[in-house]
């Protein structure tokens, strides 16, 4: 729910999503996470008092019920990783391929992203069993990331070899780091029940992926077009110039805000 500019991350998440053609949505929360589920909830004190005062922008913000998706809500009990997150959407996902879209990581400015649907037809068209979205990152930056080991293919959709969960530079196979978009085959449940706790006792995704790599599985990663960025909110830094970006980009306020930061820049 951490606010950029004007909505919470998890609000780009969905519009992205919604925007390529998802329209089943599970989120996966935790204990006292209940204010994602308000949020996409009707409010109709909320709508009587915007429509009352003529805020139509803000109006326009929090119909999500004129979205095409449904939306439905499981808890993960105990923090155990990613792996065990995605495990808790089995009984909702049952045997359909299915897309994972981190809840930290903005793709596109505004979500205005088609890498979604990219991943889909990729999986499609390679028969694959799991498909990642990577971009490239400094190698000193890999330490952060789950970064994949590239084995074959050509230009920027390419078949994975293994991966590594935040490799130190020197360790790391590449610098392509997972983008936080995936398409995953159910095989990739019963795999990820096989995987043992790491030392903090978390189930790891990657070392489900990397079995798949191991067993022959297509495993394919497809790299961000130019131009779309993956917009990491996991740190500070990254999150105030995802904050700025945003603002500037604003139809409303960016340009009254470029001015802003223009004059505190020449004041320094």
């Amino acid at each position: 729910m951490l606010p950029v500019a004007r909505k919470p991350i998890v609000q780009y998440v969905v519009e992205e999503l919604v925007s390529n053609g998802i329209d089943q949505i599970l989120f996966v929360t935790g204990r006292n996470k209940t204010s994602i589920e308000n949020h996409f909830d009707t409010d109709p004190e909320l709508v009587r008092t915007l429509s009352a005062t003529n805020k139509k922008d803000l109006l326009q913000e929090v119909q999500f019920d004129e979205q095409v998706a449904n939306f439905f809500y499981t808890r993960q009990r105990m923090q155990r990783g990613l792996g065990d997150a995605i495990l808790c959407g089995r009984n909702f996902a049952k045997e359909q391929p299915f897309v994972v879209a981190l809840g930290d990581s903005i793709l596109g400015i505004n979500a205005q992203s088609k890498v979604v649907s990219h991943l889909t037809e990729v999986f499609e068209e390679r028969h694959a069993s799991c498909v990642i979205a990577v971009e490239e990152v400094p190698m000193d930056q890999t330490v952060h990331y789950g970064v994949v080991d590239p084995a074959e293919g050509d230009g920027d959709c390419f078949r994975v070899r293994n991966l590594v969960e935040k490799p130190k530079p020197g360790e790391a196979p590449s610098n392509l780091a997972i983008a936080g978009r995936y398409v995953f085959s159910p095989l990739i449940f019963d795999l990820i029940e096989q995987v043992q706790p790491d030392s903090r006792g978390e189930i790891q995704l990657t070392d489900a992926i990397q079995t798949l790599c191991e067993e022959g599985k297509r495993v394919i990663a497809v790299k961000l077009p130019p131009g779309e960025r993956r917009y990491d909110i996991g740190n500070f830094p990254s999150y105030f110039e995802t904050f700025v970006e945003f603002a500037l980009a604003d139809p409303i306020y960016g340009p009254q805000f470029r001015c802003f930061l223009e004059r505190v820049a020449g004041k320094k």
